[in-house]
């Protein structure tokens, strides 16, 4: 198993940034592609962005190109999500989660943190 922690979230006023974080516990971080999703009150959760085990990332969703970056440190075991310009459609529930391989589909992801709430005013 992988254990993931999300933190980081927060509220913001629009256009402003934050940056989340999602620790994982062991040594198997690294052989996990990771995702960053979210999930606004009344839609489905969707992919935002996703990076192979060696940093490869996949496009991210449209409607955050340009202000989201995803990156990871597997020696820090860790995951981010550095988010700008942040808009109030950008308000949800952030989750990461692991995956045996990359994918963009929710059920290719085994293990996920519990969320962080981000919320941007306008």
């Amino acid at each position: 198993q992988v254990p993931l922690v999300e933190s980081g979230g927060g509220l913001v006023q629009a256009g402003g940034s934050l940056r989340l974080s999602c620790a994982a516990s062991g040594r198997a971080f690294s052989s996990y592609a990771m995702g960053w999703f979210r999930q606004a009150p009344g839609k489905e959760r969707e992919l935002v962005a996703a990076i192979s085990q060696s940093g490869g990332i996949t496009p991210y969703t449209d409607s955050v190109k340009g202000r989201f970056t995803i990156s990871r440190d597997n020696a820090k075991n860790s995951l981010y999500l550095q988010m700008n310009s942040l808009k109030p459609e950008d308000t949800a529930v952030y989750y990461c989660a692991a995956s045996a391989t990359p994918s963009t589909r929710i059920a290719g992801y085994v293990y996920w943190g519990q969320g962080t709430q981000v919320t941007v005013s306008s």
